[in-house]
């Protein structure tokens, strides 16, 4: 992974409670979550109609337009990655903590997490060795035939098959680290950057190579909704870490020459999702579109630009309005801000994305030398997950980027419409006020609004159907309003 941003500490780890939230309710709520974790997605005063009382707390002004002149996008969800890391904490815990995890992390008992995204094969954080669906002893095998999902990828699809088990409409989708190293020029899944890129007389196999990793998976009771055929195109490391290169032209023609047709000739509705990168190369994901756009459906972004500017969502939402958009990738950790997850979701939101995953969903708890993991050599040893796994005590908990996702997660469901807005502004440093709101199925409306202000905020917000509400926001926070 790239790792451009390091910012501020992140709370510590504490419990999860679970407020329920009923539909088509007559009086506003509101549940926050703050930095220190004094509140986990816990009750507080609801907004009132009108203008309020501010006192002598400081006002801040929101508009949305809850009109059908506001529509935006349509939401898919919001989760994490599962990584053989994942799996293989989950797998520490026994039956009922195991099934009490899950549905605390796709329900509305807890988080409500309706998109999911997972590693093909090995990531950097998949415990070693390397691998891939069919390494075949490092020799060539034009005809796969020895594609096996091994002892991980069974494990993996069987965890997702459980996930699939407890939420049926959970969307999940797939990304690949790199080809199997006899379809590279290298010949190396790991440990050389020279030539990292796929060999040019194995393009049919690659494409294969999906669909019998489709069809296993589908085999185990795990279809997966769409893919991308490379995370991190442009990453290219040596090493240990897990990646291989692929240029934005060598992309387009793999997906509309290989990849696509093969994908429709196997009956597998399955969509392509672009690039899965940063926003400084937006050229990339229009070049797939351009030259492949017949068999891709969305662009995925994450969030490790140096210069992290989300409108350049906006620019390709504007530039291609009939593909959607995801942020599929950005990392939490120690040394990432409380708010890493609320801003690396609201932002995209605001800017025509249709879901936000964090990396990764699990890990264990942290080590005494700071690493968490399981991961690989060159990995990420510092990504630390939504959830933490103790090992000797086989108990879990969820951190604060957890709670700070579950504010939009647990109150923005799949099939809400996101509204357009105005009013939301930090200065340098991110202090400032963000929002994005939504119109829900059930006809309510939800306004998440994150405060990264050192001191409570007193908001007044005015709809386009002639509404106000007002209502305070605690200092470094989010808050949700769930509004009749």
């Amino acid at each position: 992974m790239l790792f451009e941003i390091l910012t501020l500490l992140a709370g510590q780890v504490l419990a999860f409670p679970y407020p329920s939230v009923g539909t088509n309710q007559a009086s506003p709520q509101a549940y926050a979550s703050s930095s220190d974790l004094k509140y986990k997605l816990s009750a507080v005063d609801a907004p009132v109609s009108g203008k309020g009382n501010p006192g002598d707390t400081s006002t801040w002004s929101l508009s949305i337009d809850d009109t059908e002149a506001g529509y935006k996008q349509k939401i898919n969800g919001f989760g994490g990655s599962v990584t053989d890391a994942t799996v293989t904490v989950i797998g520490a815990l026994s039956d009922s903590k195991r099934t009490q995890l899950l549905r605390e992390l796709v329900t509305p008992d807890g988080a409500n997490f309706g998109l999911l995204r997972h590693t093909i094969a090995s990531s950097d954080l998949s415990g070693p060795p390397a691998y891939t669906y069919d390494d075949s002893n490092g020799n060539a095998d034009p005809e796969l035939g020895n594609f096996n999902l091994g002892d991980r990828g069974t494990a993996m699809a069987k965890l997702l098959s459980e996930i699939k088990g407890i939420r049926s409409d959970i969307t999940i989708f797939g990304s690949s680290w790199s080809a199997p190293g006899w379809m590279k020029l290298n010949r190396v899944l790991t440990g050389n950057a020279d030539n990292n890129w796929l060999d040019s007389q194995y393009y049919s196999q690659y494409a294969q190579y999906f669909v019998k990793y489709l069809q296993a998976y589908a085999g185990l009771g795990a279809p997966v909704d769409a893919i991308t055929i490379q995370n991190e195109p442009l990453n290219n490391q040596g090493g240990g870490h897990v990646t291989m290169y692929q240029t934005a032209d060598e992309a387009a023609k793999v997906t509309h020459d290989y990849v696509g047709p093969a994908l429709r000739a196997a009956g597998l509705n399955t969509q392509v999702w672009a690039y899965d990168h940063n926003t400084d190369t937006p050229s990339y994901p229009q070049t797939v579109v351009d030259g492949a756009g017949e068999y891709v459906q969305a662009a995925a972004w994450h969030c490790y630009a140096g210069n992290l500017d989300w409108s350049v969502l906006s620019d390709f939402h504007n530039a291609n309005p009939n593909k959607s958009q995801y942020m599929t990738e950005c990392w939490t950790s120690p040394q990432t801000s409380w708010y890493q997850s609320s801003k690396n979701t609201v932002g995209p939101l605001q800017n025509w994305a249709e879901g936000s995953l964090m990396w990764t969903l699990g890990t264990w708890t942290e080590a005494a030398d700071g690493t968490f993991g399981p991961y690989i050599e060159g990995g990420c040893a510092t990504c630390r997950g939504l959830f933490v796994v103790d090992q000797n005590a086989g108990t879990y908990e969820f951190t604060v980027d957890y709670y700070m996702l579950a504010q939009f997660s647990k109150f923005i469901p799949k099939g809400a419409t996101i509204l357009g807005g105005s009013g939301s502004y930090s200065y340098d440093g991110y202090s400032g006020i963000q929002s994005v709101a939504s119109k829900n199925p059930d006809g309510t409306r939800t306004v998440v609004i994150e405060n990264t202000f050192n001191n409570d905020v007193y908001v007044t917000l005015d709809t386009a159907s002639g509404e106000t509400w007002s209502g305070n926001l605690l200092a470094n926070s989010v808050t949700t309003w769930i509004l009749p």
